[in-house]
């Protein structure tokens, strides 16, 4: 027996635009969209009156830590914390867990400690380090949605960064599939050691000459084989004009930012406070606006989290030269992000492309992020006029010290639909992993 569902909102957040809708979903994908006060026979009727409905969202920066690093965040804890925070498909990074996913044994091996632990869907990235430019092609066999590569040192001894030969040796391999490369753009030779444990000192020894030397690494290997690549964690917003620059001459590339660098400024952080610290660094507040207004006119394409909670013995140590770097935020990064957008006058609609359409297309998932025929029947009913205050103690990821403690946000999401079917973190986990391209690993 198929099992139906209609679910209707007074802002329904559709792909051209919030309007009053109803949608019909028949086995876990939507089926068509209606007016609001269309009628349609279905076994489960909601209606969210004046809620606003948006897709699940998509995060594609995700650093779960199992196997291998299991005191670290693992795929239970932090697909909960996601389904809290409505997002409905993570995708992991390859470089966290022991093994590092650089093989199709060691993605075999993260599938199985995912398995049966999920509360969202999850999808993976490849990692590209040196030497394994020939497991490039069978781990796309495989499944995963791209590759995730560093120019720097990535902090983790077994996924060294690729020199720039090897980047583009790297790139051709993935030229031809469409697949992207996404790169932590941070040129080493830029890069000093902080001359203190503050956090100016920090901000200075990490510049944004680093991120603009390494962008033009990137832009040369695209140029070079017509590969597809991304820019993670985009936090230089000077570095804007340069990707615009090499997009209007037909290269390949987009980017992301994150919360973090939206909602944050250097000069905001107190005093040995290194539940801030993240690489590249929250810079200061005019860089910030910078960020907005690349967001704003499409030159950074989406937000993701660059989820990354590590155990506070490693993080609260009040001196930014030591602590790891990693801000964790599945859980609040729609209300962050929200908080931000709306005063500075963007809609739900610009919200929904940055954190579930283009993540999806990025990762090659056409059935995500989008409320549509056709696609999986992931919904958010989400309050944009609500506020509350965020508590560290009631976030569900593990480890959950948070640079956001305290901090006031606009927007609570109600609740959320995976698969035609509502779920919540206390529920039985229901999320299935992903290949690129739909289908499942």
């Amino acid at each position: 027996m198929s099992e139906t569902l209609v679910i209707r909102s007074t802002r329904m957040v559709l792909p051209d635009g919030v309007r009053e809708s109803a949608a019909y979903v028949r086995d876990k994908k939507i089926e068509s969209i209606h007016s609001y006060d269309a009628k349609l026979s279905a076994d489960r009727d909601v209606d969210l009156g004046n809620l606003a409905l948006l897709p699940g969202l998509v995060d594609t920066h995700v650093h779960v830590n199992e196997p291998g690093r299991t005191e670290w965040e693992g795929f239970a804890s932090a697909t909960r914390a996601a389904l809290a925070g409505g997002v409905t498909t993570i995708c992991d990074m390859p470089l966290n867990s022991v093994p590092v996913t650089v093989s199709v044994e060691a993605l075999r091996e993260k599938a199985a400690a995912a398995a049966g632990q999920c509360a969202v869907d999850v999808a993976f990235w490849g990692g590209a380090v040196p030497g394994n430019a020939a497991a490039i092609g069978p781990l796309l066999e495989a499944g995963v949605v791209g590759f995730k590569c560093f120019l720097i040192d990535s902090g983790i001894a077994e996924f060294p960064p690729l020199s720039r030969d090897e980047l583009r040796a790297a790139m051709k391999e993935l030229a031809a599939g469409g697949a992207p490369m996404i790169v932590h753009a941070e040129d080493p030779a830029e890069i000093s050691v902080p001359n203190g444990p503050g956090y100016d000192a920090f901000v200075a020894s990490r510049p944004p000459v680093a991120e603009r030397r390494a962008i033009e690494t990137v832009i040369r290997a695209a140029a070079a084989t017509g590969a597809r690549a991304h820019i993670v964690h985009l936090a230089a917003g000077e570095c804007a004009a340069l990707i615009d620059s090499a997009r209007a001459a037909g290269i390949s590339l987009s980017a992301e930012t994150c919360p973090h660098y939206l909602s944050f400024a250097a000069e905001e952080v107190p005093a040995g406070a290194t539940q801030y610290k993240c690489c590249p660094p929250v810079r200061y507040a005019p860089n910030r606006e910078a960020l907005w207004r690349a967001l704003g006119v499409g030159v950074i394409d989406c937000v993701v989290s660059d989820h990354s909670p590590c155990p506070p013995a490693l993080k609260d140590t009040g001196d930014f030269r030591t602590a790891w770097g990693g801000i964790a935020s599945l859980q609040i990064g729609l209300p962050a992000v929200w908080t931000g957008a709306r005063r500075r006058g963007h809609s739900l609609a610009d919200v929904a492309r940055w954190m579930a359409a283009f993540p999806a297309s990025l990762a090659g998932l056409p059935s995500k992020g989008r409320i549509a025929a056709g696609c999986d029947a992931d919904f958010v009913a989400f309050d944009p006029d609500a506020s509350f205050v965020v508590r560290g103690s009631e976030l569900l990821h593990r480890h959950p010290l948070t640079p956001y403690e305290g901090r006031t946000l606009t927007g609570v999401v109600s609740r959320v639909w995976l698969g035609g079917a509502e779920v919540s973190p206390d529920g039985e986990p229901r999320g299935r992993l992903l290949r690129r391209g739909g289908g499942t690993l």
